[in-house]
């Protein structure tokens, strides 16, 4: 009888590590979210996907919890507000949403609504996220940073809102940018807020270092500084300039990178103010503010070797130290924080469809006298692996599958002889694989039995669309199952998507694992959870294969100590992602009706026959993207 506990399994998949009490495990075995991180308000996750797919949606889905939205926001400006008064801080904190981290409408307008008492505003680093904030953002004295490459259109209407009562800062990333924006304000007759992005010599640390340094995409040189201070106090702009900005990256893992930015920047601001620029009173510090991913709290590059208070004491110290060796007013701070206000409060949950089971579970096959010497092998050496002779074992073993294949390729060997071998050489591997787990030190030779041996658990999901950063950049995503988590996971496996590409599949796992435990499948439904999705893999996600975005919805805690459900949004059909793709759902039926008219009178198809693929052809256009399955 397994002892296995619920507190196994949250030790096992490191739930309290990355959860940042936001998740948990309840008696039940069921994954847990307390979007308050209070005990007194927590949902069952097993039970609302349950609740969920009885309303009409359909796995996979994407659920969003706004209650830890507002957590993050809160959570982030509290740990600024808690800097400046223990420094007693002159300037005020002003942070700002970067709209690309997540461009889901609800989304934004969450943000702006949770961050209206603390003056949360918003980034737009294109024309069309400008256009968004200028609708979306009404909080007084929020700023809106303008980011970018900019024409003469995006700066007119950020020009222009000012006389909506907006507040945004054109922040100057090219040195051509300022010509065209002294020309347009002078025509419209506006004063505009005008920042300079700095083009910092330090860089950041972890997976986006090399678009940091001097080498960086946007930014000013000290030259061309110096040089726009010259050019706006010539056109008696030089009050305009009240920002300077400076970005090191996104996911920084480790806090002296931030440290080492703080300084260079302080700098700055120093010496533009010393060059005349007298109204100069923010800093953007930008993005850059990690979330650990994995909860190693490391600086590995899907974690961070700091907590959200120690960055917003870096900053609030750091910059108030370069103010006052300056002799200067502290500025304002605006952080450009997105990924730590995001990613947490989605989650990814699709169901398995299958399972390839590489160890066998059928018996050991007998072996008669008169089989093949290849089998009496296998067989033998099945029967005396021990502990002292395991690796010996592993290259045997690997010799006789080889020489099993090259008797079967030069056809010494049948079809069912080598299908034979090949189960005595599965059984051999585990229980090789059965006494490697129980080594203290695993040889370099066998470290790789576990991931060659894993089952393949075949998910209702599309990496590319829904976790594309996994596959693109090898990004970690906490990955479990939501319930049965009272039982001992015994078996190994990773997961393959439903796209027909070979990278399509997570195999990858937090804790530098390879492998994930995970338990026997059935029939019946096996609920996986992709945590902590809810920073850029929206809007990174790609239609390979055709698959489209999922079915997502809102979760609001009530006051009830349960909770509602809100913002239902239906994910692609197949029509949607065809026309995406410029293919018009009644083109392809006509085309499909004409070929079935040519079937028939060819007597190639029945009436009967025709009509019920029409059907199914237009049922089709109809579906949803992903696989459904009876329960």
């Amino acid at each position: 009888m397994s002892n296995w506990t619920t507190e196994d399994s949250l030790d096992l998949y490191r739930v309290p590590n990355w959860g940042a009490g936001f998740f948990s495990i309840n008696r039940a075995g069921n994954v847990i979210v307390r979007p308050d991180r209070e005990e007194e308000s927590e949902v069952d996750l097993l039970d609302l996907v349950r609740d969920l797919k009885r309303r009409g949606l359909r796995s996979p889905m994407l659920i969003r919890f706004s209650d830890i939205l507002e957590a993050r926001v809160c959570e982030v400006s509290s740990a600024f507000q808690a800097a400046i008064d223990e420094y007693n801080y002159g300037g005020r904190y002003r942070g700002v949403y970067p709209i690309k981290v997540n461009q889901q409408r609800r989304v934004v307008e969450e943000i702006v609504e949770f961050g209206a008492p603390m003056g949360v505003g918003l980034e737009a680093g294109s024309k069309p996220e400008l256009l968004v904030a200028l609708a979306v953002l009404d909080s007084k004295d929020a700023v809106i940073i303008c980011n970018g490459y900019k024409d003469r259109a995006y700066i007119e209407t950020a020009l222009l809102a000012q006389r909506l009562g907006r507040t945004p800062v054109v922040v100057v990333d090219r040195f051509r940018e300022l010509e065209l924006l002294i020309k347009t304000a002078s025509e419209l007759d506006i004063r505009p807020h005008i920042g300079f992005r700095a083009r910092l010599t330090s860089r950041g640390a972890g997976r986006w270092i090399e678009s940091t340094g001097s080498r960086s995409k946007f930014g000013l040189s000290s030259a061309e500084i110096v040089a726009g201070v010259e050019r706006l106090r010539a056109e008696g702009m030089l009050d305009c300039l009240e920002l300077v900005h400076c970005h090191i990256g996104s996911q920084i893992t480790a806090i002296h990178a931030h440290k080492d930015a703080l300084r260079e920047v302080g700098k700055v601001y120093a010496g533009l103010r010393k060059l005349g620029a007298s109204n100069l009173h923010m800093i953007d510090v930008g993005g850059g503010l990690g979330v650990d991913y994995d909860g190693s709290k490391t600086n590995f590059h899907s974690s961070m070797n700091y907590s959200v208070q120690e960055y917003a004491n870096d900053v609030v110290a750091s910059l108030q130290e370069a103010a006052e060796e300056a002799e200067l007013p502290h500025p304002d701070i605006i952080t450009e924080s997105g990924r730590a206000l995001v990613a947490h409060h989605s989650v990814l949950v699709f169901d398995v469809l299958d399972v390839n089971e590489m160890l066998p579970k059928a018996p050991l096959p007998s072996v008669a006298e008169e089989d093949h010497k290849v089998l009496h092998d296998l067989l033998e050496l099945h029967e005396n692996v021990t502990v002292e002779n395991v690796q010996e074992a592993y290259h045997d073993a690997e010799q006789l599958r080889e020489e099993t294949n090259t008797l079967f390729s030069m056809g010494y060997l049948d079809l069912s002889v080598r299908a034979r071998a090949e189960h005595l050489y599965l059984h051999c591997c585990g229980k090789i694989l059965g006494i490697v787990r129980r080594l203290e030190e695993v040889p370099e030779d066998l470290a790789g039995m576990e991931k060659s041996l894993a089952d393949t658990y075949y998910g209702n999901f599309s990496v590319f669309q829904s976790a594309p950063d996994h596959w693109a950049v090898s990004q970690l995503f906490p990955v479990m199952p939501i319930h049965r988590l009272d039982e001992e996971p015994t078996r190994r496996g990773v997961f393959a998507d439903l796209t027909c590409d070979s990278d399509g599949k997570i195999d990858n796992f937090i804790g530098s694992r390879d492998v994930l435990e995970l338990h026997p499948w059935s029939d019946a439904p096996y609920y996986v959870g992709v945590f902590m999705v809810g920073a850029y893999q929206e809007i990174l996600g790609d239609l390979h294969n055709l698959f489209g975005d999922t079915d997502a919805v809102h979760v609001y805690l009530d006051e009830v100590g349960g909770y509602r459900i809100e913002h239902e949004l239906q994910g692609d059909d197949v029509s949607d992602v065809l026309r995406y793709v410029e293919y018009d759902a009644k083109t392809l039926i006509e085309k499909v009706r004409r070929t079935m008219e040519t079937a028939l009178r060819r007597n190639e198809i029945s009436i009967e026959d025709s009509a019920r693929l029409r059907r199914r052809y237009e049922e089709g256009l109809r579906d949803y993207t992903y696989l459904t399955r009876d329960e």
